[in-house]
């Protein structure tokens, strides 16, 4: 992996970008076109929105947002809304006191809205929201105007542009969410070693929650295609794949969406990747697959017209890159001290190792139906906009690389000493050990978000838990 120690041409491309000084005045300049401008105008006017959010989504996964009353909205395309720079890492303070990001000192960022993700909120139709892209503030002089690598959602937006422009290819994706869901009526009850999956009666006690996300989805731009009942209280709802970029968004919208019913419903509703033992972890399998845009139209490189299961070169190679890559990814996929609890508990259908087949559920990814990758490690929790980036950059590799996995079930010698970590701890060492991975990403990205999952490691590592009490209290004469 020498010549790619520096990221390859991934890695090239984001330094080059992350360097452009100009990146907020062209921002700014798109926003204040005449044209832009009477169109957020009007449509404001016609839905009757008062209040918008104005939303980056965080390093951790989560939404930040200030609200502002609607007539401000040219001020807001203009300069944008100021937070402070550790909103993007959660406002998360460290074991030592330090606020992880920079400290209380750190400079503001501006928040620059895009008018194009204006949507009003199906629950309140007097609020809306847009996303916004991160920048630092142009009067910090030569350090001014620059993309914040932080800001994930807007790193992978430009990552994938540059991608496309470098192979020609796009990625689209598709996720499979699972949150469980408790609250009155939804206590089921099964014989022993029996799931309750599937089963319309335990599906039934979550037909006011199924059908209020649907509803509230649909109105947002979402196509739903399906839903079924998984383990006690959980569910997944999809909805059809898209440009990566856009199903990454749906994700975090989709978070929104699900919290929101929760409260309506008075119940509670989590994206924990692991919240009982002997019951299901709440995964989010995304579905890859790789496009080209010709004078023919459109073309899923990652299926040739072959009837019986099979992967192309392309996707062969974009899956070697992704299973070299998965313990350096691992950190990025499991994110939390509870994802990996999803992997121990046997025979709950989570991977644990770094290899593929056809339409088995035991490998790290499946070839479930030709023209679609189906990597299985990523959890609910999971950052999208970070999943993608790393799966991306993986896939580039392979590409560019021809990086062979061998055969289903059999992998190639390329992946010989490839461990998947099992804590997070080990996670945080691989993710370091990955040369290609940390050349590729920004060094402010990596540096940060490792500060994050070793201060959540060491908080991990420091707690009395009562499983010890019953193992050792009594037990040690």
């Amino acid at each position: 992996m020498s010549e790619f120690s520096s990221g390859g041409r991934f890695g090239a491309a984001l330094r080059a970008l992350l360097d452009d000084t100009t990146a907020f005045e062209r921002h700014q300049q798109a926003n204040l076109q005449p044209e832009v401008l009477d169109a957020l105008a009007e449509r404001i006017r016609a839905t009757g929105v008062k209040y918008i959010y104005y939303m980056i989504p965080t390093l951790g996964s989560r939404t930040v947002a200030k609200v502002v009353p609607a007539e401000h909205y040219e001020r807001m395309l203009r300069k944008g809304i100021a937070f402070h720079r550790t909103a993007l890492t959660d406002l998360q303070t460290s074991r030592e006191g330090e606020l992880i990001g920079g400290g209380v000192a750190a400079h503001e960022f501006w928040g620059l809205p895009e008018p194009e993700t204006f949507q009003v909120l199906p629950w309140d139709p007097e609020v809306g929201r847009m996303f916004c892209t991160a920048y630092d503030p142009p009067h910090l002089g030569d350090a001014g105007g620059r993309l914040i690598p932080l800001d994930t959602r807007a790193l992978f937006t430009a990552a994938h542009r540059g991608f496309t422009e470098r192979t020609g290819l796009e990625l689209r994706s598709g996720l499979e969410p699972e949150m469980t869901w408790t609250g009155p009526g939804l206590e089921v009850v099964t014989k022993e070693d029996q799931s309750p999956a599937y089963q319309v009666e335990n599906l039934e006690k979550m037909r006011p929650v199924y059908k209020r996300i649907i509803s509230y989805a649909q109105s947002l731009g979402f196509t739903m295609i399906q839903g079924d009942y998984e383990d006690a209280g959980q569910i997944e709802l999809n909805w059809e794949y898209d440009r990566a970029e856009l199903t990454a968004e749906r994700m975090t919208t989709y978070r929104q969406v699900c919290k929101q019913v929760a409260r309506e419903l008075g119940l509670q509703a989590s994206f924990m990747a692991k919240p009982y033992n002997g019951k299901m972890g709440n995964g989010c399998h995304h579905n890859l697959s790789l496009w080209r845009t010709g004078a023919d139209g459109e073309e899923n490189v990652v299926e040739d017209g072959r009837v019986e299961l099979h992967a192309t070169d392309i996707a062969r190679n974009s899956i070697g890159g992704m299973l070299l890559h998965t313990p350096g990814s691992m950190l990025v996929m499991a994110s939390t001290v509870n994802s990996y609890k999803r992997f121990w508990d046997a025979g709950q259908f989570a991977p644990s190792g770094a290899d593929w087949g056809l339409d088995t559920r035991g490998v790290a990814i499946r070839i479930s139906a030709n023209g679609r990758m189906e990597y299985r490690l990523p959890d609910a929790s999971v950052n999208p906009y970070l999943s993608h980036l790393y799966l991306l950059a993986a896939i580039e590799h392979g590409i560019e690389a021809a990086l062979e996995p061998g055969e289903p079930g059999v992998p190639s010698a390329l992946l010989d000493d490839v461990v998947v970590p099992n804590t997070l701890g080990s996670a945080i060492e691989a993710f370091e050990a990955d040369d290609y991975l940390m050349g590729a990403m920004p060094e402010e990205l990596t540096r940060i978000f490792l500060q994050l999952k070793r201060d959540e490691w060491a908080r991990y590592c420091g707690q009395i838990t009562q499983w010890e009490f019953d193992q050792y209290w009594e037990a040690i004469p």
